[in-house]
């Protein structure tokens, strides 16, 4: 028996008010800055669940609702603990900063057990949402079995600051920063704060009282260190050069919510940080995280107008410029830009990559494809070195891991957009085809990629379809990890954008495994499969194979219960297959397309509504020529 629909909406509207008010806290300013804020970022990514529940009419079992009054309390505690870490004394509570670990890890632990034991795929909503909280849950997951509430760091610090009389001063600059005591403003505040520590306490902290004075006391002679000018009539400037200013929205990314030190720009327009939105793609996600949209390719552009408008905000507030790890910092030198500090190294990787020596080669390449990794500056002074030839051909390698690196390294380098041009021109196309085909798994898997990146550029796809890729890659399609099925879906995909391309795929016999992906809905590649089976559909040859495959049983039952994406696609691919084709518009017509394309014709998508709509007029035209036969 259900739960009634007061209920549903009780229980929903509080875990939406509580996401809220959590995700609406003030910022931390203390040592437990980093774990409040992933505890509050990861609760607001929930939001999404509860607001689409919230606002359908599916109808919640009792048990379901059980599960999310749970969380509520859950989130309760994750309030109250929140609230509890951000006010009052910073040294207390640094100093009972184990009892907050245990709290944090506590809160974590029963926020992931009720995650646990909802049945996501029971409830109707998108794959977008369930995706997201698919992704939360795997973060409460790691957290909970990580050690993020620990701080060796801090407990060094507090320990030496404790037990030595005079500490070293770059341990009491550490714990000035920490816990956010910078400023003598900050220190009387403080003091204030312990006040009324002691009078809630009735007058008692025991050890605790001399532990805290003692380190006040030397904090406040770090501070005065550092700004010996300052007396009283100066501590109104300084809190003012100290304050911690907001961070404008767009300045953050909005997968950390930390200011970007280096914004890209994805193919949906929104811009992140660079090694968040590239671990998001290294997770095996194709979409955009802010609006879910399908990412049309995974290249990253740098943002450089808000990175410059980054660094004047932060030069204006007297913050330090955020620093790039790995970064290359360019010089102008005969007239083309190189890092000085990476040109000796890359200049020396090549003369390994030339070596005859396998191991040297091996090393050479594996240095290649992590500096290529690391960021835009990188990409561009390997390619200038003229990294991309010899890397070319170390494809042809006998040792599988020089293979798997030089492929990996060319895949890397290929997302500038100047260096694909680069790598077509070295000739890498067929031999990348050739490790698709022959290479070890992880070396066909990046090789895919690899195609799937130099495929942007339309003139690639003819060339990359003529070397006899697509075969290769419906072979790796069909035997491949999950993520190297992806990859070499969202390859073919892209290829067959290219008329030519639509024909090959249907003679290398591609048509099979994706209605076997959309039959195995478990299997996670329904999306890709009517991704590339809505472009066939547009192809007669595709037509025709996708008709013989006898798709139109697990089409019908896509609309009827597929994510709005992929309703989308299967209407598309229906629309095709029924127009000019009787046969298999009285078969749609038999297994109740009609009921599930007037629901999709209210409450699909634009494209899907219209695709709807015309197959509802085909459906009823062959209704009227049976009527007008059999009068």
């Amino acid at each position: 028996m259900g739960g009634s629909e007061s209920s549903k909406g009780v229980v929903l509207g509080r875990l939406v008010e509580f996401i809220k008010e959590i995700s609406g806290l003030p910022e931390c300013q203390n040592f437990c800055k980093r774990v409040y804020g992933n505890l509050v970022r990861r609760v607001k990514l929930l939001s999404p669940l509860f607001e689409e529940l919230k606002d359908s009419d599916e109808f919640l079992s009792d048990e379901l609702l059980e599960s999310f009054e749970s969380l509520l309390v859950a989130l309760d505690s994750a309030k109250t603990l929140l609230k509890s870490v951000n006010q009052g004394s910073k040294l207390y509570q640094a100093l009972r900063r184990n009892d907050t670990a245990d709290k944090f890890q506590q809160v974590t632990e029963k926020i992931e057990a009720v995650l646990s034991e909802i049945p996501y795929y029971k409830l109707e909503i998108s794959e977008e949402v369930r995706e997201q909280i698919e992704l939360v849950h795997a973060q409460f997951k790691r957290a909970k079995a990580q050690t993020e509430f620990a701080d060796i760091q801090l407990d060094m610090d507090m320990a030496m600051a404790q037990k030595e009389k005079d500490p070293d001063p770059a341990i009491l600059k550490r714990l000035s920063e920490k816990l956010h005591l910078r400023t003598i403003n900050d220190l009387r505040k403080e003091s204030s704060e312990l006040h009324e520590l002691l009078i809630t306490n009735g007058g008692e902290l025991g050890d605790s009282f001399e532990m805290i004075t003692s380190l006040l006391s030397k904090l406040r002679d770090c501070v005065l260190t550092e700004n010996p000018e300052v007396d009283t009539s100066e501590c109104e400037k300084l809190t003012i050069k100290h304050r911690s200013p907001v961070i404008p929205d767009d300045f953050r990314c909005p997968i950390s919510l930390e200011l970007m030190k280096d914004p890209v720009i994805v193919s949906t327009g929104q811009t992140y940080e660079r090694s968040c939105i590239q671990k998001w793609l290294d997770a095996g996600h194709k979409t955009c995280p802010k609006t879910q949209q399908t990412l049309v390719h995974t290249a990253l552009t740098p943002n450089y107008v808000l990175k410059s408008l980054i660094a004047l905000w932060c030069e204006s507030n007297g913050i330090e410029l955020p620093k790039k790890q790995g970064s290359c910092r360019t010089k102008k030198c005969g007239g083309s830009s190189h890092s000085d500090c990476d040109r000796t190294a890359i200049s020396a990787l090549l003369d390994k990559l030339a070596s005859n020596n396998i191991e040297q080669q091996r090393a050479a390449a594996g240095e290649l494809r992590l500096l290529a990794k690391r960021n835009a500056d990188n990409r561009v002074c390997i390619a200038e070195a003229g990294a991309i030839p010899p890397l070319v051909d170390l494809l042809s390698s006998s040792d599988p891991r020089t293979q798997e690196h030089a492929v990996t390294a060319l895949l890397n380098l290929s997302i500038n957009e100047s260096n694909k041009g680069t790598i077509v021109n070295a000739g890498a196309i067929p031999d990348i085809v050739d490790v698709l085909k022959k290479g070890s798994m992880e070396a066909r898997e990046n090789a895919a990629a690899t195609l799937f990146s130099l495929s942007v550029l339309d003139e690639n796809k003819v060339q990359i379809g003529a070397a006899g890729a697509i075969p290769a890659l419906i072979k790796l399609l069909c035997e491949g990890t999950p993520r190297g099925k992806k990859d070499a879906a969202t390859a073919i995909f892209n290829l067959s954008i290219y008329q030519g391309n639509k024909a090959r795929a249907v003679k290398a016999g591609i048509v099979g495994p994706l209605i076997q992906f959309l039959k195995d809905a478990g299997g996670g590649m329904v999306d890709e499969a009517l991704a590339i089976l809505a472009i066939l559909a547009s192809h007669h040859e595709g037509r025709v194979a996708i008709g013989q495959a006898g798709p139109i049983p697990i089409l019908v039952e896509v609309i009827r219960t597929g994510s709005p994406r992929n309703r989308e696609n299967a209407a598309a691919v229906l629309w095709s297959l029924c127009t000019g084709d009787p046969l298999l518009l009285k078969l749609a017509k038999e297994h109740g397309a009609e009921a599930a394309l007037q629901e999709l014709s209210e409450n699909g998508t634009d494209r899907a509504k219209r695709k709807a709509g015309s197959i509802i007029e085909l459906l009823q035209r062959i209704e009227g020529d049976d009527n007008l036969r059999n009068s």
